[in-house]
């Protein structure tokens, strides 16, 4: 009788942490991308498959993969030089941390036209500097202010 293949877990949800290593993957990519090749890229590094809907629905990856799919497709079939293998890490180096610079300051942009957004909003809201900049409100969760030694203390 033959094996049943076993069903794929679903992976767990893109948190921060992931979110950069993908991010990460995709500013050191030097061939040829599309999804399916960031898919399996990300699943050797984070041991994890995701679909290419849930990375498309954060915002940051895909900025990342159409800012890096329009450098590799300017930059065009250049190889890396042949020479010392120490030459050839620098020059990779320097074309991941020109990519990430690339990201960063696209992410920049798009973060000052979100500001500019949000301060005419507020504007057309009445709402002025003092009351923008106040501190935002304790969090009540409900937790006992009693310190955790007087606690286990108290159960014997």
């Amino acid at each position: 009788m033959a094996k049943k293949p076993l069903a794929r877990r679903r992976a767990k949800n893109l948190d921060d942490k992931a979110i950069e290593a993908i991010i990460g993957i995709l500013d050191g990519w030097a061939e040829a991308l599309t999804w399916e090749r960031l898919i399996e890229a990300i699943e050797g590094r984070l041991y994890a498959r995701y679909t290419r809907q849930a990375l498309f629905k954060h915002e940051r990856v895909r900025a990342a993969f159409v800012l890096r799919k329009e450098a590799l497709s300017q930059m065009g079939t250049k190889r890396a030089r042949q020479g010392p293998p120490e030459l050839v890490a620098a020059v990779e180096r320097i074309a991941r941390l020109e990519a990430q610079v690339q990201r960063l300051d696209a992410e920049n942009k798009q973060l000052l036209e979100q500001f500019v957004r949000w301060a005419y909003n507020a504007f057309t809201r009445g709402l002025d500097q003092d009351f923008l900049n106040r501190p935002l409100p304790q969090v009540n969760r409900g937790q006992t202010r009693q310190p955790l030694r007087a606690m286990k203390s108290a159960r014997k």
